[in-house]
């Protein structure tokens, strides 16, 4: 296995990376540290991806990722360049993590304090609290496990597998089955069950096709916390941004790709306003499917359209950010709105993709934290409901759409905003695929299903390009912004193996 110790034989290579996602940004630190020269070219106008910035009239929105989740992943990419997350933004914890409403009227808040959250679980099922303290702790060892040896260890190839020390680490870890299945051998109270799967969103699947594995989230959410940093995803951004330059790293943006042509040594990037930059190798964290089939020529593509049409993507979303007059009081930080049975909105995901009519959604309300991003007197919060990616996306649908989930809010949630909006802005499909080049419009890329995960996601080295790479979502480890983060650095180790 590699290390990331190791990238010295980096030094003095021309990388052009593109795509300033977390996992481009990422990957170039760890080149630009190695001693490589890196220039990274940005389709928009602004950096960090999918966490893109809105602002408009006194208003500041995080337009995609708003959970500061896994704070040890971000303290230890930090730290491999001598940094600590301090250095650049605070965090503040939230409380509650997060509110739930259930469309039956019911309503319960997750607390940092786990002895409150196992009461919450006793009051819906005796036992109950018990059994959570059991879930946590397999949730823990399977996030101790998994992390090191199988998420910040890569295992490109099924003989990487077959291996004692895979043997000794993997044993009781949960790697069969579903989550749905594994949730149900602890909890049967429906509500219990969804607020341990609820956290599949951000790994894009749903309960009956993801790993019992992701348990791991549990912990994640339950143990580790859910904060909020200083300016949100765009500070976080700001801050990787800010030390990738520190580093040497040379930025471009308003530069879409149009051509990556050649091979390891003789590589030139060309972009749509005609520009050409050269470079001995090239990292891509534009959307996989984006790169093989737009930019490159179909004898260098891994995969042919078929394969991607086959793939199973993780959701889009419809997305309403809306700057409103007065508070929210209801709401809180993290809110989410669930019906007593969510069935149905996965299948119009996954099995039978339609608008769902009964959505679970999430509001996020950061100036219930963060006083700058709303004028005064005002209340900033957005709304996403998840749906399939590839859905038909019209102005007539979203303007449905949009009145179907504000009467939604006002009905379960006590607050109506329909009266107060002052700003409004919506995203969906057909942004994600014109804004990221996004397979589908997909939000997230590709989900995390049982046949989608660890080797069974595409290579972060290219099979049929000498010295092109790939990096982000598609990629090991996976979605998330702490995956992406993470995906740099397999990105980096795999790049100076093969240089070695």
């Amino acid at each position: 296995m590699n290390s990331v110790s190791a990238l010295d034989s980096l030094a003095g290579e021309s990388v052009v990376v593109v795509g300033g996602g977390f996992g481009g940004l990422s990957t170039a630190c760890y080149l630009a540290d190695a001693g490589a020269d890196v220039t990274l070219l940005e389709k928009n106008e602004q950096l960090g991806g999918r966490a893109s910035t809105l602002e408009r009239d006194g208003f500041r929105f995080d337009m995609g990722p708003s959970w500061y989740l896994m704070p040890d992943v971000f303290e230890r990419f930090f730290a491999y360049f001598g940094k600590r997350p301090e250095d650049y933004y605070g965090l503040t914890r939230l409380d509650p993590h997060y509110r739930i409403f259930f469309k039956d009227g019911d309503r319960v808040d997750m607390l940092p304090e786990v002895e409150a959250n196992k009461a919450t679980f006793e009051s819906y099922e005796p036992g109950a609290g018990d059994r959570l303290d059991d879930y946590l702790r397999k949730a823990e060892r399977n996030y101790r496990i998994g992390m090191e040896h199988f998420v910040y260890t890569d295992r490109p190839e099924l003989t990487d597998y077959i291996d004692l020390d895979v043997f000794r680490y993997s044993w009781g870890l949960s790697l069969v089955g579903s989550m749905q299945d594994h949730v149900e051998k602890y909890f049967d109270h429906p509500k219990l069950q969804q607020i341990m799967q609820y956290t599949l969103v951000f790994l894009g699947g749903a309960p009956n096709n993801t790993p019992a594995l992701y348990n791991l989230m549990s912990h994640v959410d339950f143990n580790m916390g859910v904060y909020y940093p200083d300016g949100g995803l765009a500070g976080v951004v700001d801050a990787i941004v800010d030390l990738a330059e520190e580093l040497g790293v040379e930025f471009h943006t308003d530069s879409p790709v149009a051509e990556i042509a050649g091979r390891r040594g003789g590589f030139a990037v060309r972009t749509e306003d005609g520009r050409e930059f050269l470079c001995d190798q090239v990292v891509s964290d534009a959307d996989y499917a984006h790169t093989e089939q737009e930019l490159l020529p179909e004898k260098k593509r891994q995969y042919d359209a078929d394969y991607w049409d086959s793939r199973t993507y993780a959701p889009s979303a419809f997305l309403l950010y809306l700057g409103v007059e007065g508070d929210v009081d209801e709401l809180a930080h993290h809110t989410l709105v669930l019906p007593t049975d969510w069935d149905d909105h996965f299948e119009t995901i996954f099995e039978d993709p339609a608008w769902p009519d009964d959505p679970a959604y999430y509001l996020c309300v950061p100036s219930k934290t963060d006083d700058t991003v709303a004028p005064e007197g005002h209340s900033n919060l957005f709304a996403l409901v998840p749906i399939a990616a590839g859905l038909e996306d019209t102005p007539e649908l979203r303007e449905s759409y949009r009145d179907l989930v504000l009467a939604d809010i006002a009905d379960n949630t006590g607050v109506d905003l329909r009266d107060r909006i002052v700003v409004e802005e919506s995203f969906c499909v057909n942004d994600f695929k014109e804004r990221y080049n996004s397979t589908q419009g997909t939000a997230l890329g590709l989900a995390h299903t049982l046949f989608q995960t660890a080797l069974l996601r595409p290579p972060h080295g290219s099979e049929t390009v000498d010295g092109l790479y790939f990096t982000g979502s598609f990629t090991t480890p996976g979605i998330g912004v702490p995956m992406c983060l993470i995906s740099g650095q397999l990105t980096a180790e795999e790049m100076a193996e093969d240089a070695r």
